[in-house]
Parts: C-alpha cells; sequence; structure tokens
C-alpha cells in the first residue's frame, strides 16, 4: 500500500511539461514530489527478469584506471538481475548514454523502441537505463512488451539522481564521457527515432576532447 501511494503521489504531482524540440513533450516532476522508490525484491522479480531478458549490467574490468567524475564511487541496483554496478567505473574510458526513465512515464515509453533500435546498431555507444520513482517489476513488463533489451539499473533512494543533477523530468538523458563528466543532452529532451539518437550522439561524441 506504501508503495502504491508513492507512485500514486509521483503520478498526481507533475503540473507541467517541458518542451522536447520534438515528439512528445518531457513530463516535469514538482518539486514537492516523492523521489524515493522500491528497491529491486531479488527473489519476486525472477519471473519479470526472465521475461525481460535484458542483456547483463556493464561490470568493471579488472584492472582498469580507477573513475574519475561525478558518478565514481556510485553503486546502484541492477534491473535486469541480482547486484549492484559502478556505472562510472564499468564504462569508463569510453562514452556511454545514460537515460533516466519510468514505466509510467508516456513519453519515456515512446522513447524506449528508438533507445532499443539505438543500442542494437554497430556502432553505437552503449545504452544504459535508469529506473527511477517506479516499481521495479513494472518497469521489467514494460521493457519486456517493448523488446528493450539494454541493460537498466534502479535509483530508489535517488543517489544517482543526485550526482547528476537531475533537474526532475523524465525522460532525460546523458552522456557520460571517457573521462568520467557527464553532459546532459537538451536537445531534444524525447528521442523520436535511433536516427535522431545517432546524430546527436555521433556529434557529442565528436566534441570530447581528445
Amino acid at each position: 500500500m506504501i508503495v502504491v501511494l508513492v507512485i500514486a503521489g509521483v503520478l498526481a504531482l507533475w503540473p507541467r511539461t517541458a518542451d522536447s524540440g520534438t515528439g512528445s513533450p518531457a513530463q516535469a516532476l514538482d518539486s514537492s514530489a516523492d523521489l524515493t522508490g522500491p528497491p529491486p525484491d531479488d527473489v519476486a522479480l525472477a519471473p519479470a527478469r526472465g521475461q525481460a531478458n535484458l542483456r547483463p549490467c556493464p561490470t568493471t574490468t579488472p584492472g582498469a584506471p580507477a573513475a574519475q567524475g561525478p558518478l565514481a564511487g556510485i553503486t546502484v541496483l541492477c534491473l535486469g538481475e541480482p547486484g549492484r554496478v559502478d556505472l562510472a567505473a564499468a564504462v569508463a574510458r569510453r562514452p556511454a548514454l545514460l537515460n533516466l526513465w519510468a514505466s509510467w512515464c508516456q513519453p519515456c515509453r515512446e522513447e524506449i523502441p528508438a533507445l532499443a533500435a539505438y543500442a542494437t546498431r554497430p556502432n553505437a555507444v552503449p545504452v544504459i537505463g535508469i529506473n527511477v520513482l517506479d516499481e521495479p517489476a513494472s518497469a521489467l513488463d514494460l521493457l519486456a512488451q517493448l523488446g528493450a533489451r539494454y541493460p537498466s539499473v534502479t535509483d530508489p533512494d535517488g543517489v544517482l539522481r543526485r550526482a547528476l543533477r537531475w533537474p526532475r523530468v523524465l525522460p532525460t538523458s546523458y552522456l557520460l564521457r571517457p573521462d568520467g563528466t557527464v553532459e546532459q543532452i537538451r536537445s531534444p529532451l524525447v528521442f523520436g527515432s535511433p536516427d535522431e539518437l545517432s546524430q546527436v550522439i555521433d556529434r557529442a561524441v565528436t566534441q570530447i576532447p581528445r
């Protein structure tokens, strides 16, 4: 009952939309919204995880250089399998796309197929979903329905969101650079196609200092 009330409170508290530039507008949450959520229950989630069949969360390579930047040392729970992941360390020295989303967020639902299609391209940077303010089972069910298999983590306590300085808008995407710094992708806020994703990410990657 508490979890239901938390999610219902979040759904009731977004009073406005944020212009995405193209496609659907993003959803902006009110500053008074409760930003916590339930952690995954590994036993209860086993069937949903099997159905979603997400790709494994990234893992840290032994002997890899220490991660830098605002996400260094932060570990979060993997959504598709038991365990924790240190994103900064796991994708160190290469760019990655971090996408904050929730199953109840309609623009997120519209964007996920574009993310999934982009993630399968040979030259795509790794795509990692960050599920927030959500029921893990609902999140996994949605990914299974949409056939989106890129890895996702969950951030029930908001530690990752605080490090990213999340603007309380869903969906929100960030480019995690090889040096550990992050850049919010502000236009568009909601991606409408894998081609649009590819263009924006390729442009951002080419601007990374060598």
